[in-house]
């Protein structure tokens, strides 16, 4: 444990407490708001002495299970433990740890995946219930008794306004000199709700704080240990072939004087084709760059610091284990060039809209009329959820999609005739890109769509069986979207039968 001081108001020290402690304010059935956004910022010991009592419980007989609520996936020290002793009934909003994956998909754990801007405006209709204990971490605890978020904002403060019992985690890895770098803004409860104030990704309209009812707080504990700080694949080739398809399509823009010379405020989906897009937009001759976005990821924070962007707007971090400590060992160079809002204010539709931004996001797969599969595995399988990407996708000023064309070493297409899971429809799909190209498809048609994305964007191997598919449409019901149902999914049929989508 680190030896500075972090928690300054003289009430607040008297609660300090294990673990084990703390988590004996929680019963079975609570609901849990806990913090946490892409494996930042999530509370890391607490939920694992609770997992010590659900098992225990459970060796006994005895049933025990939370519901979970979060900003968007945690990482094994939260969802993980908590997934291992099956001690979660309900989850929501998004997920990436496989043992909770797992546990959803088995139907151990019902799972709820919507936009992350709808968490919080469902939750305050009352649809999820009421909060009966939030675990919240935080870099510091100011004197006056306000709070210092960590590395990731989410809903934390809806969920400290909320909960009838709060349990603060006090994080020593998380510096101190984030302080500052957060901005809390409240969408307000009622309707009509107050205008969000934003107009440039620069905007700072709340405070550097967040603040709690001081008798709600019930335990705190102090931690020294770092974020699930993934660390990213090196880019491939296909990586680079679809970000430099888009710088492509950006020089085209701006050409054709559809954009500025420093582009539109950046969104990026996490995952290694967006860094790797980043990492192309560092390296091109882009200038002044900004983004307002939901998490930053390693290639921002370098363009951050060369100074090809000037600001970033999100809600968390999601950084590269290398990335995270540069961060922490240099913060001071990015006090000024970052800010840290609640999801419901970096995903808001109305912000989004006003301000143009450019939404990339990954793809599982997508069909030949643009419809976008984002969340499950052969209709079925879910992997993580929507996350963010529905809500920049649908009032983006460009929503662009981006995915390899093959999967599991050709066995899978990307490109396929019909998505059997609509995560997008074909409405808010702009432009889609892989390594073997980019289809624009803004004013489109859907014969027209399936023509381009077919040529552009789907790999040699699967093109002809593709065009054959579209030929059949055209002669069996030459409609305006002339799929062929009796095809449709049968890709996917034959890969869960064969394992391969190729014909034997």
């Amino acid at each position: 444990m680190s030896n500075d001081k972090r928690i300054h108001h003289l009430g607040l020290q008297r609660k300090v407490c294990s673990a084990e402690e703390a988590a004996q304010w929680i019963n079975p059935g609570d609901i849990i708001g806990t913090s946490g956004f892409t494996g930042s910022g999530y509370p890391k010991i607490v939920p694992g002495a609770l997992a010590a009592r659900i098992k225990q419980a459970h060796e006994q007989g005895k049933e025990f299970k939370i519901k979970l609520l979060t900003g968007a996936s945690t990482g094994p020290e939260l969802d993980g433990v908590l997934a291992e002793v099956n001690g979660v009934s309900y989850r929501t909003p998004f997920n990436t740890d496989p043992k909770m994956r797992k546990r959803i998909n088995d139907g151990d754990t019902n799972y709820l995946d919507m936009h992350l801007s709808y968490v919080a405006p469902l939750y305050r209709s009352g649809a999820l219930g009421d909060m009966d204990v939030a675990i919240i971490e935080l870099s510091s605890i100011r004197a006056d008794g306000t709070l210092v978020a960590s590395t990731a904002v989410g809903n934390n403060q809806l969920w400290l306004n909320s909960a009838k019992k709060v349990i603060l985690e006090v994080n020593h890895w998380q510096r101190a000199e984030l302080e500052g770098m957060h901005d809390i803004w409240e969408v307000s409860p009622t309707f009509p709700q107050k205008i969000v104030p934003i107009v440039n990704p620069h905007d700072r309209i709340g405070n550097p704080y967040m603040t709690v009812d001081l008798d709600k707080v019930v335990a705190i504990v102090e931690t020294n240990a770092p974020d699930r700080n993934a660390p990213f694949s090196p880019s491939d080739g296909n990586a680079r072939a679809i970000a430099g398809h888009l710088m492509e399509f950006f020089n085209y823009e701006i050409k054709k004087g559809k954009m500025p010379q420093q582009l539109l405020p950046l969104q990026s989906g996490i995952g290694n084709v967006a860094n790797a897009v980043m990492e192309a937009l560092s390296q091109g001759h882009f200038e002044n760059l900004s983004a307002y976005t939901e998490v930053i990821q390693d290639g921002m924070l370098s363009m951050l610091e060369t100074g090809k962007m000037r600001i970033a707007s999100a809600t968390s971090f999601s950084l590269s284990p290398e990335k995270a400590q540069y961060f922490n060992d240099n913060i001071q160079k990015f006090r000024q060039k970052i800010i840290l809002r609640p999801q419901e204010i970096s995903n808001h539709p109305e912000v989004i809209r006003r301000i143009g931004c450019i939404a990339m996001n990954g793809a599982i797969e997508a069909d030949i009329f643009g419809n976008v599969n984002s969340t499950h595995i052969m209709g079925s399988r879910m992997m993580n959820g929507i996350g963010g990407s529905g809500d920049f996708t649908r009032n983006a000023y460009v929503s662009i999609f981006m995915t390899p064309s093959l999967a599991k070493d050709g066995n899978i297409s990307s490109i396929v005739p019909m998505v059997p899971r609509v995560d997008h429809i074909s409405q808010d799909v702009q432009v889609i890109v892989t390594e073997q190209g980019l289809a624009d498809l803004r004013g489109l048609s859907p014969r027209c769509r399936a023509k381009v994305i077919i040529e552009n964007c789907a790999h040699p191997t699967y093109k002809p069986l593709l065009t054959e598919y579209y030929k059949l449409g055209l002669k069996n019901t030459p409609m305006q979207t002339p799929h062929f149902l009796r095809e449709a999914l049968s890709w996917h049929e034959k890969f869960v039968s064969t394992g391969t989508m190729l014909p034997k």
